[in-house]
């Protein structure tokens, strides 16, 4: 049974992709997660603010003193001894490369434009296949429109894209007023592919230390409900391949990705929980569920749910929320 599919002009063995998670910052992991299976993999993130800070601190040390006496200088560091975050990262996909067949795609996670971004040509020197840009922040100044936004990340792509000849995916949020008309934008300016949502750690209020803390939940199945709503609205209307990133855990859960019009549907969370061996369980449970239900190969079955394809398309669109409160009341009736 094939499971092949295509992913941003690569050729991918299966639609099971490990995304950006902790999970590949070892390379043993990433040679594992190709011998269970996987079709490609996300590194994890390089953070804008990881470049910035570790420029601002090291500009800092290097400078202080300097107008001092001249012996002082023998005291600093050598630049070329200190191999910075950026350098590691770039220096894990050169290892990884060297070692897997299966496509790496680097991922870089930023919000606005700066000089982080020149890292992309790094990357793909360093021989990424591809990049994820992962368009994350939290705009809390009253001051900014949401066309500001918009037009911020959009112009983070244009650069991105005048830097490097490797395809680029962008992984948003769900949180744009308009959704599609935002991805239309992305691919005008060169995204090669969406990737649908990027997933909020929310902070939780800890009420007896009277404090903000870090939660961290991983997913579940239900969460994938919204992307793959969106994915099913997207899929042909846009010229760029869909990904699945959210509430990836089941056969099931890749079947209405696909269906729904996701290229690839990209796992963390369940690799998290159950392990890296869990690719090769769903790889072979898609291939007996194909079978199972008459399909020929994956790529017969992409986009069959999309909204241009049902019977339905208001099914995805307002309509299908009074038709849910409809329901309910039914059943409690």
């Amino acid at each position: 049974m094939k499971i092949n599919t295509q992913y941003l002009g690569l050729e991918l063995s299966s639609p099971l992709v490990p995304s950006a998670s902790p999970l590949s910052d070892n390379v043993d992991d990433i040679v594992a997660m190709e011998d269970h299976g996987a079709g490609a993999v996300v590194l994890y993130s390089l953070f804008e603010e990881q470049i910035e800070e570790e420029s601002r601190t090291l500009s800092h040390y290097l400078d202080h003193g300097s107008e001092s006496y001249a012996e002082s200088l023998s005291y600093f560091p050598d630049p070329a001894g200190i191999q910075s975050i950026p350098e590691r990262y770039l220096e894990h996909i050169g290892r990884a490369k060297t070692r897997v067949d299966i496509p790496v795609i680097a991922s870089l996670n930023g919000s606005t434009p700066g000089g982080w971004l020149q890292y992309a040509r790094r990357i793909e020197e360093a021989g990424a296949d591809a990049l994820e840009l992962n368009l994350y922040d939290i705009p809390t100044n009253t001051g900014i429109t949401a066309a500001q936004v918009e037009e911020r990340y959009l112009a983070v792509v244009r650069l991105v894209r005048e830097e490097i000849n490797i395809p680029v995916a962008v992984k948003i949020s769900p949180f744009f007023t308009a959704t599609a008309h935002f991805a239309q934008e992305l691919c005008r300016c060169g995204a090669s592919g969406i990737v649908l949502f990027n997933r909020f750690y929310q902070p939780d209020i800890d009420i007896e230390r009277l404090d903000v803390v870090p939660r961290v939940h991983l997913s579940t199945s239900e969460e994938a409900r919204l992307p793959i709503r969106w994915l099913a609205i997207l899929y042909g209307r846009i010229p760029a391949d869909l990904a699945l990133t959210t509430g990836v855990h089941t056969v099931e859960d890749v079947v209405r990705g696909v269906m729904a019009g996701a290229s690839v549907t990209m796992m963390a969370s369940e690799l998290l929980a159950r392990g890296i061996g869990r690719i090769e369980e769903m790889n072979d449970a898609l291939r007996a569920w194909l079978d199972e239900h008459g399909y020929d190969s994956l790529a017969q079955m992409c986009g069959s749910m999309s909204q241009i394809h049902v019977y339905d398309p208001s099914a995805f669109e307002r309509a299908n929320y009074m038709k849910t409160v409809s329901g309910w009341r039914g059943q409690r009736a």
